[in-house]
C-alpha cells in the first residue's frame, strides 16, 4: 500500500515463526520491517533502525520485554505493542504503564495486529491519515473498505465499491460507461458488455436509498454516461 512507503516496524520477538507470520503481513501493507531475537539486541537494533513503531514480546531472552519497553520509554515516543502469552491482568496493567501503547495477548490474528499497528500510528500522529472520501453524509472508508449513508453502514460488492470510489474520487467528472467498465473491471474479471453498468448503478443506488429520478448521489448524463452529485 503507497501510503505507509517508508514506515519502518521493528519486531522484538523470539520466535521465529511468529516474526515471519508478523513480516508478511506487515510487507503487505506496505511497511519496512527490521527484526531482533532477544531483548540486548532488540535495543541495539531499535538505534540502528530507529522504526516508527515496535512490536515487543513480553517473554524474551537476555532482557525481557517489561525492561526493553521502560529503556525505550526512557528515550522515546515510538508507539509500542506488547505481545504476550500472559493473560493474567497485572501483566496487561504493568506493560501499559511502562508505556506501551497496545497490548495484544497470543495466539493472535496477524491481520488484527497490522490493524492495531496503523492504528497506533495514527493515533500518535506518525501514521498516515485514514483515506475518506466524503459527499454530503456519504462516508466511504478505503481501508476499512465500509461504506456509510447518514452513520449507517451500506454493504456493497466489491464492484459497487469499486463504482462508487470512482464517482467519489472524480465528482466533477462525468463517466462514461466504457470508462466506468475499465475501473470497476480493471483486470478483465469478467466479459461485460457497457449496459451491465447501468445495472450495477441501480444496485448502488438501491444500496444508496438513492431515487434516480430525484437523485442526492448519482446523476444520470444522458447520452454519455453517470457523475457524482
Amino acid at each position: 500500500m503507497e501510503e505507509m512507503a517508508g514506515q519502518t516496524v521493528l519486531i522484538i520477538e523470539d520466535d521465529p515463526k511468529i516474526v515471519q507470520l508478523l513480516r508478511l503481513y506487515l510487507e503487505r501493507d506496505g511497511y519496512q520491517v527490521h527484526s531482533a531475537g532477544d531483548g540486548v539486541s532488540g535495543l541495539e537494533a531499535f538505534e540502528r533502525t530507529g522504526p516508527d513503531a515496535v512490536i515487543l514480546d513480553l517473554m524474551l531472552p537476555r532482557l525481557d520485554g517489561i525492561e526493553v519497553c521502560r529503556r525505550l520509554r526512557s528515550g522515546s515516543e515510538v508507539p509500542i505493542l506488547m505481545l504476550t502469552a500472559r493473560v493474567e491482568e497485572v501483566d496487561k496493567l504493568l506493560g501499559l504503564s511502562l508505556g506501551a501503547d497496545d497490548y495484544v495477548t497470543k495466539p493472535f490474528s496477524p491481520r488484527e495486529v497490522a490493524a492495531r499497528v496503523r492504528t497506533i500510528l495514527r493515533r500518535t500522529g506518525r501514521g498516515p491519515a485514514a483515506r475518506v472520501l466524503r459527499r454530503g453524509d456519504l462516508v466511504m472508508d478505503l481501508d476499512r473498505h465500509s461504506v456509510t449513508v447518514r452513520g449507517v453502514e451500506v454493504h456493497l460488492t466489491k464492484v459497487e465499491f469499486r463504482l462508487l470510489q470512482a464517482l467519489l474520487e472524480g465528482p466533477e467528472y462525468v463517466y462514461t460507461r466504457d470508462a466506468l467498465l475499465n475501473r470497476i473491471y480493471a483486470h478483465h474479471e469478467a466479459a461485460v458488455v457497457d449496459r451491465a453498468i447501468d445495472v450495477h448503478v441501480g444496485k448502488l443506488r438501491d444500496k444508496l436509498g438513492d431515487d434516480p429520478v430525484h437523485p442526492r448521489f448519482i446523476a444520470t448524463v444522458r447520452g454519455v454516461g453517470y457523475k457524482l452529485l
